[in-house]
């Protein structure tokens, strides 16, 4: 096996057998395997003579069997073995995923408040349109992002959850929008000399779906904050803490191709008076299946933040 010397903290690893590692009999296994992704069960990774990232993901979305594969997919396109934790919150219990796979696969915040992680990831949530603090897990929430401060190496916002943390974390309002933001929007880098954006083209496209927005002004009144990306459209997209501490991503990069269709006619079933995701259906017709063209952002997006602001920033003694 060969080895590759790398200019972060951890020590050279093997350029190959680097996936991801889960629990051998999760759901999404299966289903990343027969995408042809490589990942590792548990028990091939004893095998590994290196230290695995340490990436715990605090899942609030509602379908979290579809939100964790998501996000497996994603983090599993990188030479660095993951070793991934999922977390659930203790004050509200989801109703749309089963209590089996929750008690099998999930932990919960006081199961691993002791330990140190690499990285953490907070997923969106459908409750944009309560107030933050009238969010049921509210208080729960603020004490894991207090508590992420000393004990991971870099977190990653996504949607509700970066407004969440821009508002706990630096006094960042959100403000309702005429009506939800739904569809494929282009973007363009404002920031390239970044990391989290090497590689990348000027322009580029990304999901969004969401009833509310944070503002480039208020952003811009905060020293330790910058903003690396936006689209004219959908507002500003990417924030990122200069210490490397926190990425904020407004939208949802990890989408799969139909996941705007499905919230699109679950609304639409639920009789709420919405529109159609915007630049998403060909000819904007929704019997036509849907042009995935946001992969190749999301995959390097991801790599990016796993490799510059997390692997190479991250002490081998965690703990």
């Amino acid at each position: 096996m060969r080895h590759i010397a790398t200019a972060g903290l951890l020590p050279a690893v093997k350029l190959f057998d680097m996936p991801l590692n889960i629990p051998d009999n999760l759901p999404a296994a299966e289903i990343l395997k027969q995408e042809n992704i490589f990942v590792m069960t548990e028990t091939r990774a004893t095998s590994q003579d290196i230290r695995p990232l340490r990436i715990v993901i605090l899942n609030l979305m509602p379908l979290k069997i579809a939100t964790e594969t998501q996000l497996l997919r994603m983090l599993s396109n990188s030479p660095l073995q993951a070793e991934v934790t999922l977390l659930s919150t203790h004050t509200y219990t989801s109703r749309n995923t089963p209590q089996e796979h929750l008690t099998t696969f999930y932990k919960t915040f006081d199961q691993i408040r002791g330990r140190r992680f690499d990285g953490l990831i907070i997923t969106g949530a459908p409750v944009e349109q309560l107030s933050f603090e009238e969010v049921t897990y509210w208080r729960e929430l603020e004490t894991i992002m207090d508590w992420s401060q000393s004990h991971v190496t870099s977190t990653f916002f996504i949607c509700w959850a970066a407004q969440a943390g821009l508002y706990h974390l630096y006094g960042i309002p959100k403000y309702p929008l005429p009506e939800k933001l739904s569809g494929i929007f282009n973007h363009r880098v404002t920031a390239p000399y970044l990391p989290i954006v090497r590689g990348f083209d000027e322009e580029f496209f990304a999901p969004h779906s969401r009833y509310t927005e944070v503002r480039r002004a208020d952003i811009e009144r905060i020293p330790g904050l910058e903003i690396v990306a936006e689209s004219d459209e959908a507002g500003v997209y990417l924030i990122v803490n200069r210490s490397m501490r926190q990425i904020f991503v407004t939208g949802h990069s990890e989408y799969d191709s139909l996941t705007l269709k499905e919230e699109y006619e679950r609304d639409l079933a639920k009789g709420l008076d919405i529109k159609m995701p915007q630049h998403y259906f060909p000819d904007d017709d929704p019997s036509h299946r849907p042009v995935v063209r946001w992969k190749s952002h999301a995959n390097l997006l991801f790599t990016n933040w796993l490799n510059y602001y997390v692997y190479q920033q991250t002490p081998y003694n965690i703990d």
